[in-house]
């Protein structure tokens, strides 16, 4: 099958290299510099095992989606409208889309802006850009689907690539579980520039994370997304499994880009005013790295 990747940051050109590696026709649509590297070498793929180049195409606009089955949308939160215009004229009728991107509700944006279903999934990945056509893995891999029309079929061509890959039966409180993660390190990591691992070690972190998650959790349930009651517990111990992981948020703030700030703790701040649920903590969180952004 020939596979597009659509905004192909770190999460995008980490499961593009294992698609092409299981055999599929790849092609990641990403930043100049990252394509010119690509075009001239491969993509470098780093994993605990060792690095190794992959051999795929890549381009910088979204005609590279054109003859694609499948269609990962790995872009901003922000930029969902935009490239839904973008990608548009060039999707083959058959093609298959699936959300790969971080908050809530960016798959029926999709599927509004182009009047066909989009698939939702979680994705649990510690990844970085080492450098242009150069992604590194630090931890886990996993995504969750959420149910519609081939979804199955879909779980079984991803799992068949080693990613793993099962569905979901409310992906909508997955999704928020992994916001819940988000707006527990992306922030902290990226105001400290601090790997998760050293976050939680250092005495006081856990309660800042607590204070993090419990706003978000609250959020959720007035939003009618019940979420396990440890949730705090369970972001704790994942950070263990994402030691040397900087936030995607910290990545943006060092490469001078801006963050997704507003669809992470910035959304948890904004439902939580709507349904008047104080979020003070999300907040300052979201204040402080507005303001990291803004001192370039």
């Amino acid at each position: 099958m020939k596979i597009a990747v659509m905004g192909a940051g770190a999460v995008g050109c980490y499961f593009g290299a294992l698609l092409a590696k299981a055999g599929h026709e790849v092609v990641l649509i990403g930043r100049a510099a990252h394509v010119e590297a690509i075009q001239a070498r491969g993509l470098l793929l780093e994993r605990a095992s060792g690095t190794e180049n992959v051999k795929l195409q890549a381009a910088t606009g979204a005609q590279g989606v054109q003859g694609a089955g499948l269609v990962l949308v790995c872009v901003k939160s922000a930029d969902t409208a935009q490239v839904a215009a973008e990608m548009a004229p060039h999707l083959a009728p058959e093609a298959m889309l699936i959300s790969l991107q971080n908050g809530v509700g960016n798959a029926q944006r999709l599927t509004a802006a182009l009047g066909r279903g989009v698939l939702p999934a979680a994705v649990y990945v510690a990844t970085e850009m080492a450098g242009p056509g150069h992604v590194r893995h630090h931890g886990r891999g996993e995504l969750k689907l959420g149910q519609g029309h081939g979804a199955r079929e879909l779980a079984a061509l991803l799992n068949a690539a080693a990613i793993p890959t099962d569905i979901a039966e409310d992906v909508e409180a997955v999704l928020w579980t992994k916001l819940v993660l988000n707006c527990a390190y992306n922030a902290v990591s990226a105001v400290t520039r601090a790997p998760y691992g050293h976050i939680v070690a250092v005495e006081g972190a856990p309660a800042l994370i607590r204070a993090l998650v419990d706003e978000a959790v609250a959020v959720a349930a007035a939003d009618g997304v019940r979420l396990a009651p440890d949730q705090a517990e369970r972001c704790i111990e994942a950070a263990q499994a994402m030691k040397g992981q900087l936030s995607s948020t910290a990545q943006d703030i060092i490469r001078g880009r801006k963050t997704e700030i507003d669809d992470l703790n910035g959304h948890v701040v904004r439902r939580g005013a709507a349904h008047g649920i104080p979020t003070p903590v999300n907040a300052a969180m979201t204040t402080l790295v507005k303001i990291l952004e803004t001192a370039r």
